[in-house]
């Protein structure tokens, strides 16, 4: 969609929006600084560099099972046990017709043999192996370069490094790794309700939870949180405010992007030039979202309400952060469950509502009392996710559920 100055933009539905804010960051083509680390320290970070297999994986064939190596064309039958391979050491033996070789998990498999039968499946007595297993050539065993061969890619750039990337690096020998520097983003809080923590508020004022709440967020979707002072109500004190937001690679302000007589962010980010992509987004909580483009760096203008501000990093912001950090394909943590109970709603907009998961898969929706409700939103592990067009749910019925 065309950028709009200060304004109302066409609601949009969270698919369209989302798709809004991937295809702006990404036609950006914002290119993230490296730096290498330790692979000890690289959990969490962004792969910067392809990494290829240096050597054939497995490097000799290998045996998946505790048994004993034979050839196929033998089985079912009776064999001689002619030797012993231990993970770690080299098979220096060759399997003829009629013989086999005690083996163990991990193990190399020795010439001449193509198959591992299962101890299980056997009956030893002294150098006698006895087995009524008839089994196909190949079974229980991983040929070499079944996994990798040598200098095949096997990690993309752009990858999020968990435990599964990082054992996979250690495996090649990889002791320092490439990755995307963490983006900066400037956290700024609006509204002369609010205190900082330390204050203890009278009964019209509130702290400022959502510049902490946004900072974890930050922190665990790869970027380094950069939390300024609250913005009062004012128009020069917030747009210097904002001058300093703009200095780091991602803005993220909440509060004052209604339509009330004191919500100044938009007429403040316009003094920057700003662009905005879209200022009305089709769910509950968080219609009031903004996104747009000042001097150069991508901001987000979210609703005051905390559940607001959650929802909408989680759908829109962290996607954003993601590409300019590097992540290749920013995912949204989206499946289906059953409800546990009815859940009944006004159709028009797309719901992400605060609701509990349990052991079962059964999806119950918690109680709250609206977007300002925290508690509600502690009580929860997951957002339920609802058709914006369906209003009447029954218990047992699939829905889509979100992570939390």
């Amino acid at each position: 969609m065309a950028a709009a100055t200060l304004g109302i933009v066409e609601a949009l539905s969270f698919e369209k929006a989302r798709s809004e804010v991937l295809a702006r960051v990404r036609a950006a083509r914002m290119i993230p600084h490296l730096e290498i680390l330790p692979l000890e320290q690289a959990g969490g970070r962004v792969l910067a560099e392809p990494a290829f297999a240096d050597r054939d994986y497995p490097p000799e064939p290998r045996s998946m099972r505790d048994g004993f190596a034979v050839r196929a064309a033998d089985l079912p039958g009776g064999f001689t046990v002619v030797g012993e391979v231990r993970a770690g050491q080299p098979a220096n033996c060759r399997v003829e017709p009629g013989e086999a070789v005690e083996i163990m998990t991990g193990s190399s498999v020795p010439a001449g043999a193509d198959t591992v039968v299962m101890i299980e499946h056997t009956t030893v007595t002294g150098d006698r192996m006895e087995t009524t297993k008839a089994l196909e050539m190949g079974t229980n065993v991983n040929p070499r370069g079944r996994d990798a061969m040598a200098g095949a890619l096997i990690l993309n750039p752009g990858c999020r490094l968990g435990y599964a990337e990082i054992a996979l690096l250690a495996s090649i020998g990889v002791g320092e790794v490439a990755v995307f520097k963490r983006p900066r983003v400037a956290i700024l809080a609006t509204g002369d309700e609010l205190v900082e923590l330390e204050v203890r508020p009278e009964p019209h004022q509130i702290r400022n939870s959502n510049s902490w709440s946004l900072a974890a967020q930050v922190v665990r979707a790869g970027g380094e949180a950069v939390v300024l002072p609250v913005a009062p109500d004012e128009l020069e004190t917030t747009k210097s405010l904002i001058a300093e937001g703009l200095e780091c690679d991602l803005l993220l302000l909440s509060g004052g992007v209604s339509a009330g007589k004191y919500d100044l962010v938009e007429k403040a980010l316009d003094s920057f030039g700003a662009e905005f992509f879209f200022d009305r987004v089709l769910i509950q909580p968080g219609q009031p979202c903004v996104f747009g483009q000042a001097q150069g760096v991508f901001f987000f203008g979210l609703p005051g309400n905390p559940a607001s501000t959650m929802v909408c990093f989680e759908i829109f912001a962290k996607a954003a952060l993601e590409v300019i950090g590097g992540v290749a394909e920013p995912l949204l943590p989206m499946t289906c469950a059953q409800l546990k109970a009815p859940f009944r709603q006004k159709p028009g907009l797309t719901r992400f509502l605060p609701a509990r998961l349990d052991a079962e898969g059964l999806l119950t929706p918690v109680g709250w009392s609206g977007s300002g409700d925290i508690a509600a939103v502690t009580r929860a592990n997951a957002y339920l996710v609802s058709d914006p067009e369906k209003a009447e749910y029954a218990a047992g019925e699939w829905i889509k559920v979100m992570a939390r």
